[in-house]
């Protein structure tokens, strides 16, 4: 992976990792395209993953700062239920995480029929949020692992997490500002707890780690996926309150359905 893909991957991470269009989706196209090879790609996605997931620890930073001052109270208070709630919702993607993670790698690939194919399922996943009615319901713990739930099925390259995750949310009747923030918070300690091991996993044998990528590449990508990340996630915000996520899920009908005429011709 030279410098310059990485930059162009780290935009398009950033971008996608809060639009719901998925990011793993749209680098494993990017990827295929650009002739990245497949062994850069994992640990590529966890370090870009990290990036965006500092993007939101940035953009919801007042929210963050205020769960951690009240869970030092020991109290249970909103925010403390609303902690309880991010550690209900990561279970099911830990047990899967743990149980397959091998299974999980081999899906990124390159596979791009089979990332067209999920691209589909997240069309059709916010299409359906076009019908749904508003609502100003809030994240109960039933919700919560509901919602965990679809982010462990987000884990398919082609399947929007911030897509899984907000509509699944939509669907459940909770109030949009409530699903955005949740899905985004939600996806925190997954991505942090993945780049922590992925770091071990560096410094203990690097060589076997990186691949073909060097650590100037993995940082123009890291800083690239921050910036557009910090962008793409106060946009996608505004996106949820005006209720537009039908334009997304035509662009994934479009995006889907050109991956697959360019492997049939």
């Amino acid at each position: 992976m030279s410098l310059f893909e990485a930059i162009i991957l780290g935009i398009i991470q950033g971008l996608t990792e809060f639009l719901p269009v998925s990011s793993s989706g749209h680098i494993e196209i990017g990827s295929y395209f650009l002739g990245v090879q497949s062994s850069d790609n994992l640990l590529f996605s966890i370090i870009v993953h990290a990036a965006t997931a500092l993007s939101t620890i940035v953009v919801f930073r007042q929210t963050i700062w205020e769960i951690i001052r009240d869970l030092f109270k020991f109290q249970w208070n909103e925010s403390t239920q609303f902690a309880a709630k991010i550690v209900l919702s990561m279970i099911p993607v830990g047990i899967v995480g743990v149980l397959f993670e091998d299974k999980i790698e081999a899906l990124f690939g390159g596979n791009i029929v089979f990332v067209a194919c999920m691209l589909l399922i997240t069309g059709t996943l916010l299409t359906i949020t076009y019908y749904t009615k508003d609502k100003d319901n809030k994240v109960t713990f039933v919700k919560a692992l509901i919602i965990g739930i679809a982010q462990t099925i987000a884990i398919l390259p082609g399947i929007s997490r911030s897509g899984a995750t907000i509509a699944t949310a939509l669907y459940l009747g909770v109030e949009k500002n409530k699903a955005t923030r949740f899905s985004f918070l939600m996806v925190l300690p997954p991505i942090l707890g993945a780049a922590l091991l992925k770091t071990l996993e560096f410094a203990e044998a690097p060589e076997l780690a990186t691949g073909n990528i060097s650590g100037l590449t993995l940082a123009a990508g890291f800083i690239s996926a921050f910036i557009a990340g910090l962008l793409a996630c106060q946009w996608m915000i505004a996106i949820v309150r005006r209720g537009k996520l039908i334009y997304f899920a035509i662009y994934c009908f479009i995006i889907a359905s050109a991956v697959l005429i360019a492997q049939l011709f």
